[in-house]
């Protein structure tokens, strides 16, 4: 299916969604051992639209080795838990939590190093994709707290970034999620928590 949804409409630049600003998302890559990595992805709009891998991942090694993977959209916040701060790998490359998703060709932009940290550009070039469910979603202030944790403790061991700095921030956002969350969401932040040890990070 390429980038249309149930009602027809058709997504732009082969994409099976809209993508404006910085849109978090999971992508999938296949690894040596032949399982299918799954990690979060930062998708920044344009044409093309490009996502950075920051060091060497296995994302990064992945997208190296075989320039594919694919990149999917789900409103889960514990999968995102689970893809940007553990090993989560999986026999096949579609999620079955994806809501829709785009198989895509990377290619490499260049390569920067920041305060110590390699920084790698990927053009990304839609070759297939699907829209799974097209259901409407509400706006839950707990689950963009999530998204945003995962972002900073993503990044306490990064030279580049100020480790007192992050953890203010997954403070108040952990304030956000009892506040605005669910359950969902607060079992997210539990997981973050238990997989990062913010609160004695210094």
């Amino acid at each position: 299916m390429s980038g249309e949804d149930r009602s027809g409409s058709t997504a732009t630049d082969g994409w099976p969604v809209d993508l404006v600003g910085v849109t978090e998302s999971l992508v999938t890559t296949l690894g040596p051992n032949d399982l299918w990595n799954l990690a979060a992805l930062g998708l920044h709009a344009g044409d093309p639209v490009t996502a950075t891998t920051f060091g060497r991942t296995r994302t990064w090694r992945n997208f190296r080795r075989t320039g594919r993977g694919y990149v999917q959209f789900t409103p889960d916040p514990e999968l995102f838990v689970e893809a940007a701060l553990s090993i989560e790998e999986r026999a096949k490359p579609v999620l079955d939590e994806a809501d829709a998703w785009a198989e895509v060709a990377v290619e490499s932009l260049g390569v920067e190093n920041e305060g110590g940290t390699q920084k790698e550009e990927w053009a990304l070039h839609p070759v297939d994709c699907t829209v799974v469910d097209a259901r409407p979603h509400t706006t839950n202030r707990g689950y963009y707290a999530v998204i945003e944790a995962t972002v900073a403790a993503s990044r306490l061991d990064v030279d580049a970034y100020d480790t007192a700095t992050l953890v203010d921030r997954l403070s108040y956002f952990e304030d956000v999620v009892e506040t605005c969350g669910g359950p969902s969401e607060r079992a997210a932040f539990d997981r973050l928590s238990a997989l990062v040890e913010w609160r004695d990070a210094d």
